[in-house]
């Protein structure tokens, strides 16, 4: 018999990646989402679809049944629809993670794996970006993620819920939406790229992102899932681990720039990942440029 897994937002970009992943491992893969952000033809074929929207705890609670794990990435991740909407964003990055948890120890799931961010950290003064360190969001939806690790955490102590949450830095990779909320200076540069103009960097193009494959995002939930080591709510920094300026991005993507006055964003971003090598055994594997020179080859086809 394969173990039931769960994948919420399964429809969306990192979620349909693990889906796929998962049903490689030998799953049986059961994906939840409302298709307001995904996409159903981004679902895998082999995968399980259930158009259910994350607030609805009954329902949820009627899939999570037999379920091993639960990895939970469905959210409203834009932070500019935050700002815009702060009603329902909070209402389904925070109430509908509530419901995935109490739905998931009704259900008797052994892990709730959580997908969070780095966004967390909002601004800090010095680099790495270490798990130790006070959480400063500076959006509703870093917030959110903050709020959901707290709720796993207490779900665990309390309820005796087993779970873990994983900071994302910076995910990109193939099947990203070009105007989507991961990695959107990757997204936009090929957008720009395939439009035939000029790529857009704002300031001075030095500021720095700890980008992320999506493939070593994926492995480091099923560690997260299967690992001894974890289940009382740890908070996980997944990246790279390696500063890229927007400048050596452009420089990869190749073609002319365009500079444009700064926005408010953090300057420099780095993810410390020794916790990651030590409590999942991970550490990513795909390299920047290789990753990059993935998502030019999909361009010409």
């Amino acid at each position: 018999m394969k173990s039931k897994v769960i994948v919420t937002g399964g429809a969306g970009f990192i979620g349909a990646h693990l889906a796929h992943y998962l049903l490689g491992e030998g799953y049986d893969v059961h994906v939840v989402d409302n298709l307001v952000a995904g996409k159903k033809e981004k679902v895998p074929a082999g995968a399980s679809f259930q158009q259910v929207d994350i607030r609805d705890g009954d329902t949820l609670t009627q899939i999570f049944k037999d379920a091993e794990f639960v990895f939970h990435a469905a959210a409203h991740p834009r932070v500019q629809f935050s700002l815009d909407h702060p009603k329902e964003a909070h209402d389904v990055n925070v109430n509908g993670t509530l419901q995935v948890l109490i739905a998931a120890h009704a259900a008797h799931v052994k892990r709730v794996v959580f997908s969070s961010s780095g966004s967390v950290y909002g601004d800090q003064p010095i680099l790495p970006l270490i798990e130790t360190m006070d959480a400063a969001p500076k959006s509703p939806y870093a917030l959110h993620k903050y709020i959901g690790e707290q709720y796993a955490k207490l779900w665990s102590e309390v309820f005796g819920l087993p779970t873990v949450c994983l900071r994302y830095f910076n995910v990109y990779g193939p099947g990203q939406d070009p105007d989507g909320p991961y990695a959107l200076v990757v997204g936009k540069f090929l957008k720009m790229k395939k439009e035939g103009r000029p790529l857009t960097i704002t300031s001075d193009g030095k500021q720095t992102r700890d980008f992320t494959h999506v493939y070593d995002v994926v492995r480091a939930n099923l560690l997260a899932a299967i690992s001894t080591k974890v289940g009382k709510g740890e908070v996980i920094n997944i990246g790279a681990g390696r500063e890229q300026t927007v400048n050596r991005l452009a420089e990869l993507m190749g073609g002319p720039v365009e500079y444009i006055p700064a926005r408010l964003e953090p300057r420099f971003f780095r993810a410390d990942i020794q916790k990651a090598k030590q409590l999942l055994s991970w550490q990513p594997e795909v390299l920047f440029e290789d990753g990059v020179a993935e998502l030019l080859e999909s361009l010409k086809g």
